[in-house]
């Protein structure tokens, strides 16, 4: 099944407004992380998620308190989607006390449970099987909840994956498995480690629905995760989705990219789910430039308060070592 094309139409102009401001959240967030990790400010690996934004904040619209989301490595996007604190995010990367995490995760590993956000996570296919017990959790309090696993086209091959799909048809969970599929798997492409063409197609092997969706769009991803959520708090079980787009930046900061030619180029120039998202809305007059323009200075001011209250944050100290590491029951 592939999904189909939205207009839109049926969300507010508030309700565009907040996609957005999460989309360009995002973005920003994720330059401005580009460029201070080149000065040599931000400790360890960062994974961009620039380029992906209409996946996160698309499927995250649909979401509310009772919901969770595992992600990847690559997780910035879905941590802001998700509504993670943006500073406490920036102070994280950098290393610093005052982070999400108190500055001991670092950019693979920022969580914010309360949120429900359970965790950026350096374990390729580590995500799907924390949403199958999320989920089960929600179906035995019956509280609506849904949980959603991001992974890439690399833990689409992993066995964790397929047990966690399995899993969750045969105890009819409300979970949905979303294959965020830029293209590679570090920098071996997924037209030749994947077997099937499409991710999506694996859905039939687990007994769930399988939608294949342009991740260029944020109204196809919001269609299509729409009727998933739906269906997962309605007791319909399991979703997978598959969103295909091209991720801006490499694998990590610091990569070459010898193994890409100019399809980045080209998704920047006529792809780009912002450029798409403010051409439909101000063409259909649901939401002026103006609008839009007032959310870029919003999001731009942000972003330089978080970077800059980052760098005077102390760093975590000697007595902060053994915080967050135990818990008694």
């Amino acid at each position: 099944m592939t999904g189909t094309l939205s207009t839109g139409t049926d969300l507010s102009a508030e309700q565009l407004l907040d996609a957005y401001r999460v989309m360009r959240t995002i973005r920003a967030f994720e330059e401005r992380v580009h460029d201070e990790f080149a000065g040599g400010d931000i400790p360890g690996f960062v994974h961009l998620y620039a380029g992906e934004e209409a996946s996160a904040a698309g499927v995250c619209a649909h979401l509310d308190g009772r919901d969770a989301v595992a992600s990847t490595h690559r997780g910035h996007g879905h941590c802001i989607a998700k509504g993670v604190d943006v500073k406490e995010m920036m102070a994280e990367i950098f290393g610093k006390a005052t982070g999400s995490c108190r500055g001991k995760g670092g950019s693979m590993h920022i969580a914010d449970v309360a949120k429900g956000m359970l965790g950026a996570n350096g374990i390729v296919g580590g995500g799907p099987p924390l949403i199958c017990g999320r989920a089960l959790a929600s179906k035995y309090k019956g509280d609506g909840g849904v949980a959603v696993a991001f992974f890439g086209d690399g833990a689409s091959n992993q066995g964790t994956t397929f047990e966690s799909m399995n899993l969750a048809t045969i105890w009819n969970l409300p979970a949905i498995f979303v294959a965020e599929n830029n293209g590679y798997a570090e920098s071996t492409s997924s037209s030749w480690s994947v077997a099937s063409d499409n991710i999506a197609d694996r859905a039939a092997a687990f007994g769930m629905p399988g939608v294949i969706v342009d991740g260029f769009d944020f109204f196809a991803v919001h269609e299509a995760a729409g009727e998933a959520v739906a269906r997962a708090r309605e007791g319909g079980g399991p979703t997978l989705i598959e969103v295909k787009f091209t991720r801006y930046y490499g694998h990590f900061e610091g990569d070459q990219q010898l193994y890409r030619g100019r399809e980045v180029a080209e998704a920047r120039e006529k792809l780009d789910c912002l450029k798409r998202f403010r051409a439909r809305v101000t063409e259909g007059g649901q939401v002026s430039d103006g609008d839009l323009d007032r959310v870029d200075a919003d999001v731009a001011r942000l972003i330089d308060e978080s970077v800059a209250e980052a760098k005077a944050a102390p760093k975590p100290g000697a007595d902060d070592l053994l915080t967050d590491v135990y818990v008694s029951y």
